[in-house]
C-alpha cells in the first residue's frame, strides 16, 4: 500500500511548470553609472522580469547561491497584483516558476526564506514542499510584525504577526548565553550550569528510566520522578562517580545535573521559532524615512529582520539572493550583517521596473529622485535610489569599513537566441 502525500494542484500548474523549463528570451547588459564601486563589487541588481533573470544567472550561478530570501506579494488586498478571474491560481502560477528556477541556484547546504501571511501560508507551504522537499522544511517562523493592536478592524481581530517559511539542512542557531555559566565552586572543569534530569517518560513505555537516586555521600534517598530520570541506572553511576550531581540539602528536593560550558560542542543553541523581537513593521517604514525623508514604498520589510536572517543563513564570502528585491532592503542588510561580524557575502537583487501603483502615487509614495533624473517611477527605480542612499549612509556612519558597500546594475537590453541557447544549461532539475 502506497500512501501520497498532499499536494497542491490547479488549472494552469502543468504550463507554470513549462515556464521554467523554457530558454530565457531576455538579454540583460550592464547599465554603467546605475550603481556604485561598480568595477570593484561583487554585488548585483538586475532591472528585468525576475523569471527571465533567474533562468539567465542558471548558467553562472547554479550550485552557489547559500541563501535566498524573497518576500513576494501577499496577494491581498492592494498588494493583489494579479487581478484575474481566479487570483489565487494566478499567483500560484507566478511563484512555481520562479522558484523552480531559484532551487537550481541553491547549493546543497542552501538556505531559503520565504515571508508570507495566513492567508496564502498553507498553499505556500504545499508548494514549497513540492519544489524544496518536505524533509528539507525547518521551520515556519513567527515574526510579531504589529507592536500595537489595530483598532479599525472589521472582524474584531488584530493580525499581529506574519510567517517566514525556511527550507535547507540547518540554520546557524542562537548565539549561547555564556554568562549563565559560572563556577561558584572553583570546579576544575570550569563553568558549568546545572540542567534537569527529570524525565518525560511513564514506567511503562521506559522502566529503566525508573529507579531510585541515593546520594553516597550521606546516603540521601531522593526517590523516583513520576516520570522516572532522564539517565538509566548506569549512565547515573557515572554522573556520581565524575561528581557531575547537584544535591540538593533536602530530601524532597530534586538533584540536577552539571553542564560544563568547555565541553559543548557549539556555542549555538537552538533558534527560537519567534523571530524578530522587538522589531516591528514601523521600523521597515523608517529604516526608508531616515535615507529618504518621506514614505517611498509601503510596508518595506525591516534591516533588522532581514539582517537576522542573513546572520543565520549565511556567512563568509556566500552569495544571498532576493528576487523580489523591492526597496532593496536584502540588500542593505547584507551590507549590515557583514559590517557587524566582518563577512564578505554578496548580494543578487532582482526587481521588475514596473510602475508604481496608484495606490502608491496617491499615498505620495513617489520619490523625489525620479523627478530628478528624469526616470519614470519604477519600483526598481526605487531599489537603485534605496541602495545608494543606504551605501552613503553606512559609509558615513562607519568610515573604517573597508568591505564592499557597491553595487552593479543590469538591464533588460531585448531578446538574442544566442543569448537564450548558451543561458540553457544542460541538465536542470525538474519539478517531482
Amino acid at each position: 500500500m502506497t500512501s501520497e502525500r498532499p499536494r497542491l494542484t490547479w488549472p494552469g500548474k502543468d504550463a507554470a511548470l513549462d515556464a521554467a523549463r523554457t530558454a530565457p528570451s531576455a538579454i540583460l547588459a550592464p547599465c554603467p553609472g546605475e550603481g556604485i564601486d561598480e568595477t570593484t563589487t561583487r554585488n548585483r541588481l538586475y532591472e528585468a522580469d525576475n523569471l527571465e533573470v533567474l533562468k539567465l544567472l542558471r548558467a553562472e550561478y547554479a550550485g552557489r547561491v547559500k541563501m535566498i530570501y524573497i518576500d513576494p506579494p501577499y496577494n491581498t488586498g492592494s498588494d493583489r497584483l494579479y487581478r484575474d478571474a481566479d487570483p489565487h491560481a494566478a499567483w500560484l502560477d507566478r511563484l512555481l516558476p520562479r522558484l523552480v528556477v531559484a532551487r537550481d541556484l541553491l547549493r546543497p547546504d542552501g538556505i531559503v526564506f520565504i515571508s508570507i501571511d495566513d492567508r496564502e501560508l498553507p498553499s505556500l507551504r504545499l508548494l514549497a514542499d513540492e519544489v524544496f522537499g518536505e524533509d528539507r522544511r525547518l521551520a515556519c517562523f513567527v515574526w510579531k510584525s504589529r507592536q500595537n493592536k489595530e483598532n479599525r478592524t472589521t472582524t474584531g481581530v488584530s493580525v499581529d504577526h506574519e510567517y517566514v517559511l525556511c527550507y535547507g539542512p540547518r540554520v546557524r542557531g542562537a548565539v549561547r548565553d555564556a554568562a549563565r555559566y559560572t563556577n561558584p565552586d572553583g570546579d576544575r572543569r570550569g563553568a558549568w550550569t546545572s540542567a534537569n534530569m527529570v524525565g518525560i517518560a511513564t514506567a511503562a513505555r521506559r522502566p529503566n528510566l525508573h529507579h531510585r537516586l541515593v546520594d553516597p555521600r550521606t546516603g540521601v534517598d531522593y526517590g523516583c520522578p513520576p516520570m522516572g530520570w532522564r539517565y538509566d541506572r548506569a549512565t547515573m553511576a557515572r554522573l556520581v562517580a565524575e561528581d557531575r550531581i547537584l544535591w540538593p540539602p533536602r530530601p524532597d528536593g530534586r538533584p540536577r545535573r552539571k553542564v560544563f560550558l568547555v565541553e559543548l560542542g557549539s556555542k549555538y543553541t537552538g533558534l527560537s521559532s519567534i523571530i524578530g523581537e522587538g522589531v516591528y513593521t514601523r521600523d521597515g517604514a523608517r529604516d526608508l524615512d531616515r535615507l529618504f525623508g518621506r514614505r517611498v514604498f509601503p510596508f518595506p520589510k525591516p534591516v533588522a529582520l532581514v539582517a537576522s536572517l542573513v546572520e543565520q543563513g549565511s556567512t563568509d564570502d556566500d552569495i544571498v539572493l532576493d528576487f523580489y528585491a523591492g526597496s532593496g532592503t536584502t540588500g542593505e542588510a547584507v551590507w549590515t550583517q557583514n559590517l557587524r561580524d566582518g563577512g564578505r557575502r554578496s548580494f543578487v537583487l532582482v526587481q521588475v521596473p514596473e510602475p508604481l501603483s496608484p495606490a502608491m502615487t496617491e499615498q505620495r509614495t513617489a520619490a523625489a529622485f525620479c523627478d530628478e533624473c528624469g526616470k519614470p517611477r519604477t519600483l526598481a527605480e526605487i531599489t537603485k535610489e534605496r541602495l545608494r542612499r543606504a551605501s552613503a549612509d553606512l559609509r558615513g556612519r562607519h568610515p573604517a569599513f573597508q568591505g564592499d558597500l557597491g553595487f552593479r546594475v543590469y538591464g533588460n537590453q531585448g531578446r538574442d537566441p544566442e543569448v537564450r541557447a548558451r543561458a540553457q544549461p544542460p541538465g536542470s532539475r525538474e519539478i517531482r
